[in-house]
């Protein structure tokens, strides 16, 4: 009978880094309604009224303020979303996106 060797096999998984994350931030303007920021982070962030107040808020007092963090394509589209609501109604709002760090 011949002799029959059998080596082990071993699985090699990939290593899947996950994704890097990115932050929505909200930069404060004096021009666009207090109200009409609020609508638009309900809106596109869902967040709730008063979660959207207070993202308003730090906004108004700090100059900027982290909106939300998302994987790169989905906070650049919420971002380009956001600042184009603005801007269909006249206003200078503006939504950026940073790597998170």
């Amino acid at each position: 009978m011949p002799e029959t060797t059998t080596t082990p096999r071993t699985k090699t998984q990939p290593k899947t880094e996950r994704p890097k994350l990115y932050k929505v931030i909200l930069i404060n303007d004096d021009f666009t309604p207090r109200e009409f920021v609020v609508t638009v982070l309900k809106g596109e962030f869902k967040l709730s009224e008063d979660q959207a107040q207070r993202v308003m808020i730090t906004a108004h007092r700090r100059g900027v303020c982290v909106v939300a963090v998302f994987t790169r394509d989905v906070a650049e589209t919420k971002a380009t979303r956001a600042t184009d609501a603005g801007k269909a109604k006249g206003y200078p709002l503006l939504f950026t996106t940073e790597p998170e760090e």
